[in-house]
This record gives C-alpha cells, structure tokens and sequence, in this order.
C-alpha cells in the first residue's frame, strides 16, 4: 500500500439551516391547532359581551347562551346563522358546525401530520398547502360570519345591535397557519 497517495476526500452536504427541518412548521401547526381551545368570536349585544365561543365550538357547533333565561336579544344572531330557534323546552339550540372552522381544523391537523414526515420535499410541499388552505379557510370563516351576521341584523330592531367579534386568538391562529405554509416553503427549498 503507498502512504505517499492523498487520503480519499468525501464530499459532505451542507447541513439544512433551521427552515431546512421540520421543526418550524410542526411547532407553527401544534400551537395554531392548540388556539383553537381558545376563544375565536366574542358575541356581543350593544357593546355588551354576550358569549365568547372557541373555535373548536365553531368547528363542532355550539349552544349559545342568552342573558338569563330569555334568549330574545339572541333571535336575530340565531337568524344570523340560518338556524330557527325552537323554544319548546326553553333550551337552546346547538347551531351547526361552521365548515369554513372545521376545514381549518381538519387542514391543520393535516398539516401537522404532513410536516412529521423526514422527506424535505413531501413534508414541505405538505405543509405548504395544508397551511395555506387552512389560513384561508379561517378567513372564509370570517367572512361567512361576518356576511351572515349583517344579511339578518339590518332588518331587525335598531335599538339592538347584534355584531361578533373576532379576538386576537383567532387572527394569532391565521398568522401561525400561513407561518407554517411559509416553514414548509423553506424546508422544501433548502431541502433540495
């Protein structure tokens, strides 16, 4: 064997910055997946804080509560959503699940799986529309209430003013979503 002959060089990968793993897009999708426990809407009667609801109660649906036992300052919200308040039993009704909610719900939870995945490209092209779907869907969302909300209200007693509004929860969940659409772009690139 000659010990005069150069060692064999190995060529070494640089090693993927932080945005190159998966770190960034599974920590942006655990916690907006973990917002939804907190509240999304704050319902409101003449500036007057009625019920705040979660977005996990958006997305499954959700009992409103009236001040007291009478729920007519509610009626118009009620109508808001499309839904008739039956008061037989002076229970109230458990509104429907907004889909736009349960989407982003869903799209989230897709995402956090997807961004597991060790492969660069597919965990990043994974999150990358799984966060951007699930940021849009939640501003479907409030569009969809927001539109609801004002078809029913203009019609209704001007002295009562139903609105909902959305808490800084919600609008944190956008953001870590598209976050994480934005994580998953740079894992893809610099996983290449």
């Amino acid at each position: 064997m000659d010990t005069n002959q150069p060692a064999e060089q190995t060529i070494q990968q640089p090693l993927p910055g932080l945005f190159g793993t998966k770190i960034p897009s599974v920590a942006a999708f655990v916690v907006g997946i973990l917002l939804f426990f907190m509240p999304f809407i704050d319902i409101k009667c003449n500036d007057a804080s009625l019920q705040k609801v979660n977005g996990a109660e958006l997305a499954t649906g959700f009992h409103i509560k009236g001040p007291g036992g009478d729920n007519s300052l509610l009626d118009s919200f009620d109508e808001g959503f499309g839904n008739d308040r039956k008061k037989a039993n002076n229970k109230p009704e458990k509104k429907d699940p907004n889909m736009f909610a349960l989407a982003a719900l869903l799209f989230g939870a897709a995402g956090l799986l997807l961004s597991l995945l060790n492969n660069h490209k597919a965990g990043g092209v994974g999150a990358l529309l799984t966060g951007t779907v699930a940021g849009l869907a939640l501003i479907g969302l409030m569009i969809d209430i927001k539109d609801d909300l004002g078809k029913e209200t203009m019609s209704k007693d001007p002295n009562i003013s139903i609105s909902v509004e959305f808490t800084a929860w919600f609008y944190l969940t956008v953001v870590l979503f598209l976050l994480a659409a934005f994580f998953g772009y740079k894992r893809m690139k610099e996983g290449k």
